[in-house]
């Protein structure tokens, strides 16, 4: 019977984490920089040689984790953006909104310098510390 309970635990964490995952929970709630990318594109493979193992680990990428998305698939709800043309197009929004975007991928200098002028139009409350997302059900660990 105890193994019951804990396979139990398990399957409502699970479903928990699947749903959250599935409707983009807290998502649209911070900003992040979402690259709309097509199957195939060279550009989008060059970005994610050269820049998309460093990305996460950046200040950039702290203050907007990536999300990728299909150019041609359904927009999540929530999510505010202008129409997407070419690939890559990297869109940075806060709260659901656009607040700048990037189009194409001509080489790192050019991906930096152009992040760095959108994040510049993030209110001031997107460079804060922000605790890393906890799987519903967990405690919040908070940092010492």
């Amino acid at each position: 019977m105890r193994n019951f309970g804990k396979r139990l635990g398990a399957l409502a964490l699970g479903a928990a984490l699947a749903l959250g995952t599935l409707f983009g929970a807290d998502r649209a709630q911070a900003a992040e920089l979402i690259m709309f990318e097509d199957p195939g594109c060279i550009y989008c493979e060059q970005w994610r040689r050269e820049i998309g193992p460093i990305y996460p680990r950046t200040r950039e990428g702290q203050i907007a984790p990536i999300r990728f998305l299909q150019k041609s698939a359904p927009r999540p709800r929530g999510l505010n953006v202008g129409p997407i043309v070419y690939s890559p197009t990297f869109v940075l929004v806060e709260q659901g909104q656009e607040v700048g975007r990037i189009v194409g991928y001509p080489g790192p200098e050019f991906f930096w310098g152009m992040l760095s002028r959108n994040l510049e139009r993030l209110p001031p409350s997107a460079f804060q510390q922000r605790p890393a997302p906890q799987p519903a059900g967990f405690p919040q660990v908070r940092p010492f």
